[in-house]
């Protein structure tokens, strides 16, 4: 579909299973197939959304992308390496944010992120004026990003997630519902970062969210999946226009339960 200079990212053929009688059960359960024979691109520059009922398949899509899990078919390449063969390359081209970030909780968001920031070979000083500027540009408070992380909450945990993403200017950037737990300014300041950083640093996005909105004001296309499969794959605009309108304009939601049956809850199994 696109030419080779304009993948940022392929997935060819890719499949991952998980079987649960290893650790759920000594009985022999039917393996899990998380991601089921996926193929698709994404362009440079481009914002790409997955949405998905709990357990389709999404995280696990994400963690594949992010050399964290392994496919057991198919291949996939980012800016033309393999994810497996060529990690360490990849890994320096990427950053993810999910859900439940980790961090060193008895530390403050300022000592994580220069942590961070040393990890991926950052100077202290240049460290410093990134995380000054992106701190600001997040609206965290000067006494907030002092305290422990332990004790801020979920929504300001996840705005310092997004800072330390944002420090390394991946090429890549990987958002596994970045936004949970943000009250809608943190949200819509987010959502802006997200825009900037894709049209100031040509950077290519992957974002999966349960957020309808979300998806339909970032993304230039949307794929939605269900059963590990990718059962549709357009612009917002073009998914609208394959559901009944039944009286009034047709929204994402429509689409999603026509596609899959199914609600859309924030919280992801696989």
């Amino acid at each position: 579909m696109f030419t080779t200079s304009e993948i940022a990212l392929n997935m060819q053929h890719v499949s991952k299973n998980f079987d649960p009688s290893s650790w759920l059960s000594r009985n022999k359960i039917k393996p899990v197939r998380a991601v089921n024979d996926i193929s698709v691109q994404v362009r440079r520059g481009e914002i790409f959304g997955v949405l998905g009922p709990n357990g389709s398949g999404k995280s696990t899509f994400i963690r594949l992308l992010s050399t964290l899990l392994v496919p057991d078919s198919g291949r996939v390449t980012i800016f033309g390496l393999d994810v497996v063969r060529d990690e360490r390359a990849v890994q320096r081209l990427i950053n993810r944010v999910s859900v439940e970030a980790a961090f060193f909780k008895k530390l403050s968001p300022i000592e994580n992120l220069m942590y961070g920031a040393r990890l991926y070979g950052l100077g202290g000083a240049e460290a410093r004026v990134k995380i000054d500027a992106i701190l600001k540009r997040l609206d965290l408070r000067a006494d907030a990003v002092n305290r422990p992380m332990e004790e801020m909450s979920r929504g300001m945990q996840q705005k310092v997630a997004i800072a330390r993403a944002l420090l390394t200017a991946p090429v890549l950037l990987l958002l596994d519902e970045p936004t949970t737990g943000l009250d809608p300014r943190s949200k819509r300041e987010v959502q802006t970062l997200v825009r900037e950083l894709r049209d100031t640093h040509d950077a290519t996005i992957v974002l999966t969210t349960h957020d309808m909105g979300e998806a339909e004001a970032l993304c230039d296309r949307i794929a939605i999946v269900d059963d590990g499969r990718i059962v549709a794959l357009d612009t917002p605009e073009g998914l609208k226009k394959r559901v009944t309108r039944n009286g009034h304009a047709p929204t994402l939601e429509d689409v999603f339960m026509q596609l899959t049956g199914k609600q859309l809850i924030a919280e992801e199994t696989l």
